[in-house]
């Protein structure tokens, strides 16, 4: 059983659009996940804008391996150093808890990832 963030059951993050590396709707990590794709994000126009300034693009549908293109609002599990990356840039979406791994936090500052969380302990939750 993963565990996320908040030290609980890892939390699915999409089926719609169905996310994770294993395509199971969680943000589940193996030996073949290179990306480390553990961070479920909620993404923005400027997050996908500067994913595709850096070589990632995430809107663009690709029909050839069922994907569609992510649109402002969705979730998705992002690769772990690539949330990183647009943390330190200043362009970071904001982050489930639940549904993120726990080892995210081997290539994400913790504190970041709790700092932009829309769940958990410290989050305004709707």
């Amino acid at each position: 059983m993963a565990l996320n963030l908040l030290g609980e059951e890892l939390e699915p993050c999409s089926f719609d659009p169905l996310t994770g590396y294993f395509r199971d709707g969680c943000c589940n990590t193996g030996s073949g996940d290179v990306g480390v794709h553990t961070v479920c994000v909620v993404v923005t126009e400027e997050f996908l804008a500067f994913s595709l300034a850096v070589g990632n693009d995430l809107s663009t549908p690709m029909p050839q391996y069922g994907f569609r293109g992510l649109r402002p609002g969705e979730r998705w599990c992002l690769c772990a150093p690539r949330w990183q990356e647009a943390y330190e840039a200043g362009m970071a979406p904001q982050v489930v808890l639940a549904a993120t791994h726990e080892l995210s936090t081997e290539w994400c500052d913790r504190e970041a990832l709790f700092a932009h969380a829309i769940d958990g302990p410290d989050a305004d939750e709707d």
